[in-house]
């Protein structure tokens, strides 16, 4: 055990007048929601992008405890250290701290009582332009014998700031808002979804149903419709055949489903006299924003295609790499999931695995990365790869997740959302345009998201894909 791994004090007898110590931290978001986790602080001025005034990423305000925090931290870890008893400090916060300032916490020692082990110390920190943000004093009883242990591991905590949420959303409104036709919004949760898109500039909808039932679910909802065009219809059926027309025809350039049943607005698109097909097979697929993951995961199919054969497939792959360059990953790593991570003729799922990667091998699927049969561990913690003995460039790095059936992209986003705490953005690709599929259990977030990506992917139909700010995916 190395020297770093070990916190040692210095006692009462060992320390001096004019000793000095210190620790340097940037603050980030993280450390302002992990403040206000176990403080209860959730002033909006140090919580909230609007009352701040400001981007949430460079001018929320700090707290200034979490600077007093930093001295204790000093204290109670470096001069005097472990055993270190608080009696009191005065503290005056002179400046605002930032995201992204770096605070130098120090103190000094400016008296020593040997009565009673007591040392006050001078208190101060100071940000990277060397202006000081903190002054006070503190007082405290310092140890009298030796103490020197290993470190304590803390433990890992994950937030789920939706940080990438936020920028797809900021992303996805810095254009125009897109004609949208809703097949059947005949129910408050369909109807408000599609008024929430349009209240946050995403879509323009064309609300395509029955007129007497999408004003009754706009009244349950609390949604004003006034501003937006109603295309009557006789039923469910024929909400999804006018939606589909809308698109055919020019007037809209998205397509999402209101309160009918999936298949029957699929069923309008896939319709081979009427409908929405392209050459690609339709596919489905969830964008998502893990906490503790650094990058958007690309899940497909978890919607459309039950048992994908091998062709389908390839063109569920293909639909998803198009996908990815629209969010901004240049050449994405595409890993075909299976239960294991080598090729056994038992397991169908593996040999589908097999071929793939040989089909992009031969330029039969382009514009990224394959690697399969990959277990789901393999996919995405490069340890677990490690472990395994596997070298590849997708191991431990994939960006998009192929899964063996729906069943499987189905559970797995599901448990990504619901126990991780994941953000999620689901997309119908393959056809003519995008397709919003939402639900009654998908959250606000949810709905927002799979609207902006399917903005993006509309505006990417007519000209190259923007990618997303600061060049970073998502």
């Amino acid at each position: 055990m190395t020297d770093t791994d070990m916190i040692e004090n210095r006692t009462f007898d060992e320390i001096e007048v004019g000793d000095s110590a210190r620790v340097v931290r940037t603050l980030s978001n993280r450390d302002i929601q992990l403040f206000a986790l176990v403080s209860g602080d959730v002033n909006p001025a140090h919580l909230d992008a609007d009352f701040a005034q400001g981007d949430i990423f460079r001018r929320v305000i700090a707290h200034g405890m979490w600077g007093g925090a930093l001295l204790s931290a000093v204290l109670g870890t470096e001069l005097p250290g472990p055993g270190t008893v608080y009696l009191s400090q005065s503290l005056r916060f002179l400046r605002p701290v930032g995201i992204g300032d770096i605070i130098t916490a120090s103190v000094k020692v400016v008296e020593k009582q040997p009565e009673k082990s007591i040392l006050l110390l001078d208190c101060c920190c100071e940000n990277q332009k060397g202006e000081l943000v903190i002054t006070g004093q503190a007082e405290v009883r310092a140890p009298t014998e030796k103490i020197r242990r290993p470190r304590i591991a803390l433990p890992d905590i994950r937030l789920s700031d939706h940080d990438d949420y936020h920028r797809l959303i900021a992303t996805a409104t810095s254009g125009a808002a897109v004609r949208t036709a809703v097949a059947h919004p005949c129910s408050p949760a369909a109807l408000a979804a599609a008024v929430e898109a349009a209240e946050e500039g995403l879509i323009e909808p064309l609300l395509v149903g029955p007129e007497a039932r999408i004003r009754k679910a706009a009244e349950e909802a609390g949604k004003n419709i006034s501003a937006f065009r109603l295309i009557g219809s006789a039923h469910s059926h024929d909400s999804a055949a006018k939606a589909v027309e809308l698109v055919r025809s020019g007037e809209a350039a998205l397509l999402m489903k209101g309160s009918l049943h999936t298949d029957e607005l699929m069923g309008a698109v896939i319709s081979r006299a009427n409908g929405l097909r392209t050459e690609r097979r339709i596919s489905h697929a969830y964008v998502m924003d893990v906490p503790g993951h650094p990058d958007p995961l690309i899940i497909t199919d978890a919607a459309i295609n039950i048992a994908p054969t091998l062709e389908e497939k390839a063109d569920i792959i293909r639909n998803a790499i198009d996908l990815a360059h629209v969010i901004g990953i240049g050449e994405p790593k595409v890993a075909i999931l299976s239960a294991v991570e080598t090729v056994n003729p038992a397991m169908p799922t593996t040999l589908d695995a097999a071929a793939l990667c040989k089909m992009a091998d031969r330029g039969q699927i382009s514009g990224g990365v394959l690697d399969g049969p990959l277990a789901f561990d393999n996919a995405i913690s490069e340890a677990a790869a490690k472990e395994k003995g596997i070298h590849s460039p997708v191991a431990g790095k994939a960006q998009i997740l192929v899964v063996p059936d729906l069943e499987a992209g189905n559970m797995l986003a599901k448990q990504l959302t619901f126990l991780s705490g994941a953000d999620a953005a689901g997309v119908v690709l393959g056809a003519r345009v995008p397709i919003i599929l939402t639900s009654r259990a998908d959250s606000l977030r949810t709905r927002l998201a799979s609207c902006a990506m399917a903005v993006l992917l509309a505006r990417a139909a007519t000209k190259a894909a923007p990618g997303l700010p600061g060049g970073k995916a998502l």
